[in-house]
This record gives structure tokens, sequence and C-alpha cells, in this order.
């Protein structure tokens, strides 16, 4: 049976589900937790993703995530590799971490109750697993491993930067503070403790539904009919001009301004701020604190491949970019480089928003 066609647009939403192989668990303690919530913390900064919730459980986890740039597949792609890799590693094991592929449902994002729905269904999820006994004066908060003790309930100064808990809160008509954040966890509280476990935070289908096409649960997109028409319609133009694909993320097309131009004009600007012209790159060693920091700030803040790096940077082959990367003191080395390099790195890690 073919593959269904990833739906991607700038700006669009996506409630991305993806679960163990064989149904196995992913995490087994809170450093794999920890680590995927790292290694989702640089996929977002490559792809520039807006995460609205997210929640991680035994065997699977959920996102309810917003892509400015139409780099859906792309991010995923590196997502889902990299935590495999890593995971083989922390455990020494080899092959497949997910089963089959990733569910990406297109959600209509934009629509109020939609938007609510697929947030507290995400928040949710452990009160459904019965992680969360609210008769027992539980309450959501006391499930770590999600987007509300994770982000919604503290500071904006303490959450992820790639958080969207202002959007949240404000989708309820909470303000971005105390009482606010206080009202969302009283009131998903409330919830919890009024609905049967089994279908807390599921919305009722209503009878004129088509789940096969609609649901939170099954089907392909979560919104109203007019936008599964208009969503209908972008998928058959997708298919009408679509060209090969790599398989690589990083050589990914359709990555916009974190692409290979914003690459470009950064290593021109930090080779400018680092007293260096392109022509003296090549007679420089590859262990030079600028082009270590140079490289470093490309990996981690674009989709360029470290083959790139290593022609632009002359720094000899991929896997000495990698090797140096891995071995990288950033705060020693950024005491060897230029003030002006320095500056010019700390602005261009500067948050957007």
């Amino acid at each position: 049976m073919p593959r269904s066609i990833r739906i991607q647009s700038a700006g669009a939403y996506y409630h991305v589900m993806a679960r163990g192989n064989r149904r196995e668990a992913i995490f087994h303690d809170d450093a794999d937790r920890r680590f995927f919530l790292h290694t989702l913390s640089q996929a977002c900064e490559m792809t520039g993703w807006r995460v609205h919730a997210w929640v991680l459980m035994g065997n699977h986890y959920h996102l309810f995530l917003q892509t400015p740039e139409p780099n859906l597949v792309a991010g995923m792609s590196w997502l889902q590799n990299t935590l495999t890799r890593r995971y083989n590693v922390r455990h020494s094991k080899w092959g497949r971490l997910f089963g089959d592929r990733y569910k990406a449902v297109i959600v209509e994002g934009t629509d109020p109750y939609h938007y609510q729905t697929l947030l507290d269904y995400i928040h949710l999820n452990p009160v459904r697993a019965k992680l969360i006994r609210p008769k027992a004066g539980k309450s959501v908060l006391d499930y770590r491993w999600s987007s509300l003790a994770g982000g919604y309930a503290l500071p904006p100064k303490e959450r992820p930067k790639w958080l969207a808990a202002p959007s949240g809160l404000h989708a309820f008509n909470l303000e971005d503070n105390a009482a606010g954040r206080r009202q969302m966890i009283k009131r998903l509280d409330r919830r919890a403790l009024t609905e049967e476990l089994a279908s807390c935070g599921v919305p009722p289908l209503p009878e004129e539904a088509d789940a096969r096409s609609s649901h939170l649960r099954r089907g392909w997109y979560w919104g109203t009919q007019a936008f599964g028409d208009a969503m209908r319609k972008l998928a058959d133009a997708s298919i009408t001009n679509r060209t090969p694909k790599s398989r690589s993320y990083r050589a990914d097309p359709h990555v916009a301004s974190h692409s290979q131009q914003q690459a470009e004009a950064w290593l021109k600007q930090g080779l400018k701020a680092a007293g260096m012209k392109p022509a003296e790159v090549a007679l420089l060693k590859g262990s030079d604190p600028r082009k270590l920091l140079l490289a470093d700030l490309l990996w981690r803040r674009t989709t360029v491949t470290q083959e790139w790096l290593a022609e632009k940077l002359a720094m000899k082959s991929a896997a000495n970019v990698s090797q140096q990367l891995r071995r990288l003191d950033r705060k020693k080395v950024r005491a060897q480089a230029p003030k002006e390099l320095i500056a010019f790195l700390d602005q261009a890690e500067a948050p957007t928003e």
C-alpha cells in the first residue's frame, strides 16, 4: 500500500505521534526523557519549529507543533534518526527505535476549537493512561514529562524558547502570568476529575463527521470540513508538482531561513568579524578557534552538512568536522577568539522573537 503524502506548508500545524518499535519502551528513565527534549530543542533550533504542546509516555510521544517553514518531513527525519542513534549508543543497542512511520495529522491550528481540543488531548494523556489519579488528589502537574510541568506552569524565563506557551494560554483567554498559569492547571484538573478516565480530553464525535478523515485518534486531518477540502487540494497540487526528495534532512530544499543561504550569510559576516578574508581560511589549521566557533554556529543553527562546512572552512573532511565539534570546549575556545567574533556569535544566537 503506498504511503500517504505529507502535506507541508508554511505556518502549518501538526499533531505528531511516534511509537516504539513493536510497541516497546522508548523511554526507560529520566535521562532518556532529557535526551529526547535536548534533541527536540536542537531540531527546533535548526528548523524554526514552534511546539505548542508535548508529552512523553513510556513507549510513545505526542507533539503539537507548528512549522513556520514547510519542513516537517526534513525535521522529523533528523529528529527520529538522531534519537535512534543516541538511544542505541546510550543503551548499547542497534536497529530501529521507532515502529513504522511517525503519524503526522495536519491541524486547523487557527481555529480555536481544534487548537484547544488538541492541546488538552495531549496534556490529559497521562490521565487516560492512569499515570495520574485525580480522585486520589493528584494533579496533572504531578506528571513531570509534559509541556505543563515542563513549560506552561513555569515563568517565561524558565521555559524552552521553542515552546509556544503564550499562544496556548491565550487560546483559553488566559494571561501569561502566575494567575493565568494556575488557572490553566485548575481547568485541566477539573476535566481530569469530572470526565471518564478512558475518554478524558477526547472530544465527542458528531454523528455527521467521518472519523476516517478527521478525528484526534484517527484520520489524516483535524479541523473543519472546509479545512479538509483545502488540504485535499494542497495535497493534489503537491503530487502534481512533486520533485524527487533527498533522503538527507540537511539537503531538503524547503528549508528557507535556516538554509544554505543563511549559512553563507553568517559565514561571510563571521569571517569579517574574525578579521579573516576568505582566501586566508585555507591557510589556517582546522583547529583554529575562529574556524571552530563558526563551524559550531553553522552546524547547530542551520541545516548545512558537515561536508559543506569542511569545504567552506577548509577543515579537510566531514569526519574531521564531526570530530572537532564533538571535542569542542566552547568556553575555552571562545576565550581565545577575537571580541568582534564573540559579539557576532552572540548576536546570531540571540532569539528572534
